[in-house]
């Protein structure tokens, strides 16, 4: 796609969408996103008030883009049936904007857990929305990310904190693939231009690590990250139930370990499947993960958020 045609994204002011936009104003590329409060930092892009079930906002969105990136979702709730209304509905609502306003490219954001959809509800509504994409009769691509972490992630920040006092607390034993949020930014906007390569496919991308990461390596590259190398417990589901109760008790609605995501951190295998990584020469990540993590934890330190 030429520098200065349009896309429309969701989810802008989220941690993906975020990114998205700084890799699109680097590579000149005209943005249309959404959000339900506008923001006052990005004069460049052109935003559209609204929410994924506003469909005066969806229209405006999607008039005139070239290609539709959907990455707003929900991703952890107290209360499971919302993320039918957010993940389901709202990737329903998408489609039928995107196909009214005639345009054609649709590249959704979904999640690694959609492999699994009997470990999580956030998982099911997710594999949901794919098998919607799927029927659209649009030029579709499915991009599943695995853990993504980066500059404004709020979701490994407790991890980052926890190796900061030199222990980290893990799950089971088992593996995880993750991905450099600029690097999940570069393969979306990669994808905006179609081709045989890439349409109709579901990829799987990671940091280019065969095997991804053990939870314990994990959790000592992260200790790593900031100057430590900490205790790794592994700890099982039952106790991991217990620590979601306990955050519910003390975080409320804020909790980030609910029941829902005990379920599938779990699951020993995260790793991205290698018949589903991306072609190499439509794109390949560029941030190896230790160095990542260093300029993650920087960043949260210059942000007063370590």
């Amino acid at each position: 796609m030429s520098a200065g045609a349009s896309i429309a994204i969701t989810g802008g002011t989220g941690f993906v969408g975020q990114a998205v936009l700084d890799a699109a104003a680097q590579a000149e590329i005209a943005v249309t996103a959404l959000a339900r409060k506008v923001p006052g930092d990005r004069p460049k892009v052109s935003w559209v008030q609204g929410n994924l079930h506003d469909q005066a906002a969806l229209a405006e969105l999607v008039s005139g883009a070239k290609a539709v990136i959907h990455i707003a979702g929900l991703t952890n709730t107290p209360d499971i049936a919302e993320f039918a209304s957010a993940n389901v509905d709202g990737t329903r609502n998408m489609i039928a904007a995107t196909k009214a306003a005639k345009v054609k490219r649709f590249v959704f954001v979904s999640s690694l857990s959609a492999r699994k959809p009997e470990l999580s509800a956030y998982g099911a509504s997710k594999l949901e929305a794919e098998k919607l994409v799927e029927a659209s009769g649009l030029d579709w691509t499915i991009v599943r990310p695995p853990a993504v972490y980066g500059p404004r992630d709020n979701d490994m920040l407790d991890m980052f904190k926890a190796a900061r006092w030199g222990v980290v607390p893990m799950p089971p034993k088992g593996a995880t693939s993750v991905i450099h949020v600029d690097d999940l930014a570069g393969l979306l906007l990669a994808l905006i231009a179609s081709s045989p390569k890439v349409r109709k496919r579901n990829f799987e991308p990671d940091d280019g690590r065969e095997g991804g990461w053990s939870h314990r390596e994990l959790a000592k590259a992260i200790g790593q990250s900031v100057g430590r190398n900490p205790f790794v417990p592994q700890l099982p589901k039952t106790v991991l139930g217990f620590a979601a109760q306990a955050d519910r008790l003390l975080r409320g609605d804020s909790a980030k370990l609910t029941a829902d995501r005990v379920g599938y951190m779990c699951h020993p295998n995260w790793v991205s499947r290698s018949d589903k990584a991306v072609p190499e020469n439509v794109w390949t990540p560029q941030i190896p993960t230790p160095a990542g993590l260093s300029q993650t934890a920087k960043w949260y330190r210059d942000n007063g958020w370590l």
